[in-house]
C-alpha cells in the first residue's frame, strides 16, 4: 500500500473585504493608541492640577478606553485574516487555524478509521446526525458556499460533528481510507 498524504489551506473566496477590514483595524489601533497618548497627558495634568477630582476620573476613563481598545486591536487583528489547515497522511487528519499567515494554532488529530460516519453537509445524513441530543459541533470552514463535508464520531461518550470544505481530491482520500459502510450518500 502506498502512502497518502495531502494538505490544503482553506482560505475566504473573497479575500478583498478581508483585507479592507485588516487594513481598517491597523488605522483604528494606531489612531485609539495616539488618542489614549493624548489623554494619559490630560489625565497627569489633572491629577496635578486638581487631584483626584472629577475631570481626573473623566481623562482616567477615557484614557482606559482608548488603551483597551488599542491593546484589544493589537491583539486580534490577525484573526481577520483567518485560514485553516487541513493534513491527511494515511488514515490520520490533522486541523490547525492559521492566523494572517503568522499564528498556528492546532485544532485537534482524528483518526478516520474511528469515524462512525463522514459525508457532504447536503446529504440527509448530516441532517440525521445534526439533530442529536447532546451533540458537540465545529465548524471549521470559512466558505458557506463550498461544498461542506463532515465527520461524526464519538470520543470519551461525548458525541461530536466536524464540519470542513475539503477539496474533491481530499474528499475522495478520505472516501478510501474510511471503514465500510461510514461513508454516507443519503
Amino acid at each position: 500500500m502506498t502512502d497518502q498524504f495531502k494538505e490544503e489551506v482553506v482560505t475566504k473566496r473573497n479575500q478583498g473585504a478581508q483585507t479592507a477590514l485588516y487594513v481598517l483595524a491597523n488605522v483604528l489601533m494606531i489612531a485609539s493608541g495616539f488618542l489614549a497618548l493624548i489623554n494619559f497627558t490630560s489625565v497627569t495634568g489633572a491629577l496635578r492640577m486638581t487631584g483626584f477630582s472629577q475631570d481626573f476620573f473623566f481623562y482616567l476613563v477615557i484614557f482606559l478606553l482608548f488603551a483597551a481598545t488599542t491593546g484589544g486591536l493589537y491583539f486580534y487583528r490577525d484573526r481577520i485574516k483567518m485560514e485553516y489547515e487541513y493534513t491527511l497522511t494515511n488514515t490520520q487528519m490533522d486541523f490547525a487555524q492559521v492566523f494572517n499567515n503568522k499564528k498556528r494554532k492546532s485544532l485537534g488529530t482524528m483518526n478516520i478509521r474511528n469515524v462512525e460516519a463522514c459525508g457532504l453537509v447536503s446529504s440527509g445524513s448530516f441532517h440525521r446526525y445534526i439533530t442529536m441530543q447532546g451533540l458537540k459541533r465545529s465548524n471549521w470552514f470559512l466558505n458557506r458556499d463550498a461544498e461542506l463535508f463532515y465527520f461524526f464520531f464519538q470520543k470519551n461518550g461525548e458525541k461530536r460533528i466536524i464540519v470542513i470544505e475539503p477539496s474533491e481530491e481530499m474528499r475522495g482520500m478520505i472516501k478510501k481510507s474510511v471503514p465500510q459502510g461510514v461513508w454516507q450518500n443519503n
